[in-house]
């Protein structure tokens, strides 16, 4: 069967918001998506194969938008995806599962000036090789997502401060391409964040503590 015979069903509009047809892959991302934040905020492990199967149904999703690097990112996110969850199971101490930790300030440096070249050099890419409408947007919600994913692989605080900041920028930015409801869905994103910042926060205490 030929892709499109797979992503045909997909793309058939399921609802009608705001005087944009919703269709069923962006469904299917709004709940994995939603899921699998929760259970990231949770420290659940199932976070990592439910945020594959939303990976895919937003490569479709975002393909089709036109928004490019956001959608090749989603590849990026599986291989990330299969880091985090043997990370997340063996990356501690003696191959033991992974606790919250603290970004470094050398971290810190090395994510600022990779964050900033990175963006430079997407920007430029999709301005020159793509019909992309919204390149720098596009390319600083790239580059946030892949170091927030790195950090959330590792169970770093910090990674909760650069995804708050990637959702600050892609919910105005799905909104003007019409993705309403990846749009709300990003701002329940937000609302998670800052959740997960408090839990993992509490958890980080908690254990200094003892």
């Amino acid at each position: 069967m030929s892709l499109d015979g797979v992503l045909g069903p997909l793309r058939a509009t399921a609802f009608t918001a705001f005087g944009a047809e919703t269709s069923w892959m962006e469904v299917v991302g709004f709940v994995t998506g939603a899921l699998c934040v929760w259970l990231v905020a949770r420290q659940n492990v199932w976070n990592w194969p439910i945020g594959i199967v939303n990976n895919v149904a937003f490569f479709a999703l975002f393909i089709t938008a036109g928004l490019y690097a956001d959608a090749w990112l989603q590849v990026v996110y599986v291989a990330l995806a299969l880091y985090g969850w043997w990370s997340w199971l063996r990356g501690g101490a003696e191959h033991t599962q992974l606790t919250v930790s603290r970004v470094t300030a050398p971290q810190w440096r090395v994510v600022l000036v990779v964050g900033v070249l990175a963006t430079v050099a997407l920007t430029s890419l999709l301005s020159a090789a793509t019909d992309s409408t919204v390149p720098f947007p596009d390319a600083v919600t790239t580059v946030l997502s892949l170091l927030a994913t790195w950090g959330q692989a590792r169970k770093k605080l910090g990674s909760w401060w650069l995804w708050i900041t990637a959702d600050l920028v892609y919910i105005p930015l799905y909104a003007y391409k019409g993705l309403w409801l990846t749009s709300i869905l990003y701002v329940g994103f937000l609302a998670l964040c800052v959740l997960g910042l408090r839990s993992w926060r509490a958890d980080l205490r908690a254990r200094t503590a003892a």
